[in-house]
Order: C-alpha cells, then structure tokens, then sequence
C-alpha cells in the first residue's frame, strides 16, 4: 500500500488519476483540492480531502504528511506552484513527485506534428519553467508530458527527454495508468521526462 497524495484532485487528469487509483489499488489517497465540494463522494475508508492551494504552505505541510508520493496535476501559475511544491516536499522529506506538464516543451514535436520553438510559444513557457525548477531540484521527480488528451483507445507509449514526441494524441486514462506504474514502481522514470502519446 502506497499513500499518494493528488494535487488538483477535480481535474480531468487529476479526477481520471484519483479513479484508477481506486479501482486498481489499495493505495491510501490524499485529496487536495481548492474546492473539495467538487471531489464528489469520498470514500472515507481510502480517501482524505484537503482544502487549499499548493502555495499555501501550511495547508500544504499538513496533506504532506505521511506520504509517499505526491502526484500534481496544476493549473495556473506553474513556475511558482512548482516552486512552493519543491520546498515543501524538501521541508516534509518526501521525495517522489510527478508532475504534470504538456508535450512540446523541449522542441520536441516534430515539424511534421505541427512543433516550434517553446520560447516563441506563450502556452508552452509556464510549462516549461515548471519543470527548469523541479529538474534543479535534489526530488525524485517524474515530469510527464502528455499529448492532447481524450477518451479513446488507451494504447500508450513513452519518449524520454531528448527523443521525438511519438504522437499527438493520448487517452486520459493512459496517464492515470503511467501515474499509478510510476508511483509504485520508484526506479520507473526516476529523474527523467516521459513523453506519453497514443501508439
């Protein structure tokens, strides 16, 4: 048993994650979520539901606690909640974080693919600087790069930083299979950025 705590739990990929958790293991989960109203029912027996954001420090210290892994699924202001995260995790000692980011931020999309360069591209940068921060980090990280995600066929594979993405497109439930492989297996991804496409 793994405890596992999601951030951004009412997200598609983060509410997608928390289900597969909960239909594949017998991990504990710890859901942090700016409006747990949204989380819908909680399974007491498996689930605890935090209110707040990632850069509040002491709401963040507290869903920290006992965890094994920490699995981020943001939106926003990603540089800085990538920052709080890594210093709360350094302060907590937990060490195994993956993150969420997007395809594309290492000019990695073939030109075929419709790629270009993340510095001319506004969406891709917070994306990337997110994830300039966390590989500077001393964390267990896993950053995951996901293609356009979507509810078909669930068929994956997996690039490394500094491979060609494989793909456009990929299934939501695919990245909540990756998450769940990669937070119970601590070697799998460890220290790398996994691209994730549809085979």
């Amino acid at each position: 048993m793994t405890n596992v705590l999601i951030i951004g739990a009412t997200g598609t990929v983060g509410g997608t994650t928390r289900r597969y958790f909960l239909d594949h293991t017998d991990d504990q989960l710890t859901l942090m979520a700016r409006n747990t109203n949204r989380l819908g029912n909680v399974d007491a027996s498996r689930e605890t539901a935090i209110a707040g954001s990632v850069t509040d420090a002491a709401t963040l210290k507290i869903a920290l606690q006992g965890q094994d892994v920490v699995f981020a699924a943001l939106s926003g202001s990603l540089k800085t909640m990538a920052q709080a995260l890594v210093a709360a995790m350094d302060q907590s000692d937990v060490k195994r974080l993956l993150f969420i980011t997007s395809m594309g931020i290492y000019d990695e999309i073939p030109a075929s693919m419709g790629g270009g360069n993340v510095s001319q591209n506004p969406v891709l940068r917070p994306y990337r600087e997110a994830a300039d921060v966390i590989e500077a980090s001393d964390l267990d990280y896993t950053i995951i790069r996901p293609g356009w995600f979507d509810n078909g066929s669930t068929d994956y594979e997996i690039t490394h930083k500094g491979e060609p993405f494989g793909g456009h497109d990929v299934a939501v439930e695919s990245i909540a299979d990756l998450v769940t492989r990669l937070a119970h297996d601590p070697k799998l991804g460890l220290r790398d950025s996994l691209g994730i496409n549809r085979k």
